[in-house]
């Protein structure tokens, strides 16, 4: 049986076709405008369950992970159509902007999935319009690949003005708070770099906040942050040591026992 059939244009304009159900787990790294044309999609995060149906859309904030389900309902195949827009993009459409109509008390959302209102006919015709091109497997140029991600920011953004914070986030007054990136993403292998540009900043800029609130580096920080959450896990006692090790986020176990072992007193198999 046919299981996947993915048709990317510059990797911001994708189509999605799976005759059976299939699963993954996800983390977007662009901020991303998803459009369900059949089937069914799940997503699951942090123990929440969302399920989204045919003519349904909904916009994922991007650097958070989901687990994904794509389901075939009554022998029709997934099918979906997503746009993903990039930082470039995104700080290239908000230099067109006129300063003075944007939202500055616009506050960014803490939902990481927000479903978009149904039946929108600036939402349907955007879709409708491109799946010609996947039907006829001819890419479309580069120019209707920027019309089509203009459209959908203005889809966002005519939606709800608090998304101008999570769109434009790279903007000064929407930075991402910190601490509250790291307590969430704290257990994820990253760069300094990465996490700079995750939250809005160049990393001399992060470096520079970062001390305002914390006397420790960021690196020390995000050590302490996973002993102690392995700390809380290991006094449940309900869980491998190896496994607390790897899911806070540790590579290496003998080293994660003797930074524990120096954090605490005692080694972690102890308890």
């Amino acid at each position: 049986m046919e299981r996947l059939d993915v048709f990317n244009c510059s990797n911001v304009l994708i189509a999605s076709y799976f005759a059976d159900d299939k699963g993954c787990a996800h983390e977007n790294s662009d901020h991303t405008l998803i459009y369900i044309v059949s089937g069914e999609l799940e997503i699951n995060e942090n123990g929440k369950k969302t399920v989204l149906y045919a003519g349904n859309c909904a916009f994922m904030r991007r650097d958070n992970r989901m687990l994904l389900q794509k389901h075939v309902r009554n022998n029709i195949p997934y099918r979906s159509v997503v746009l993903k827009f990039t930082r470039s993009f995104l700080r290239e459409f908000y230099n067109t902007l006129d300063k003075k109509n944007i939202p500055m008390d616009s506050k960014r959302t803490k939902e990481s999935l927000v479903l978009l209102p149904n039946n929108r006919p600036d939402i349907r015709s955007l879709f409708e319009s491109v799946m010609p091109y996947f039907d006829s497997d001819i890419k479309p140029s580069e120019d209707i690949l920027k019309l089509k991600m203009t459209e959908g920011l203005f889809v966002l953004l005519n939606t709800d003005i608090n998304l101008y914070a999570s769109l434009f986030d790279f903007v000064d007054p929407w930075k991402i708070d910190i601490l509250d990136y790291l307590n969430k993403n704290y257990m994820c292998d990253m760069s300094m770099e990465e996490i700079a540009r995750f939250t809005g900043r160049s990393i001399s800029t992060f470096k520079r906040d970062f001390a305002k609130i914390s006397h420790l580096t960021p690196q020390k920080w995000i050590i302490q942050k996973r002993l102690s959450e392995a700390h809380k896990l290991i006094q449940r006692g309900n869980m491998k040591i190896t496994d607390i090790c790897y899911d806070v986020g540790f590579k290496n176990l003998s080293h994660f026992s003797k930074i524990y072992k120096e954090a605490y007193g005692y080694a972690p198999s102890v308890i």
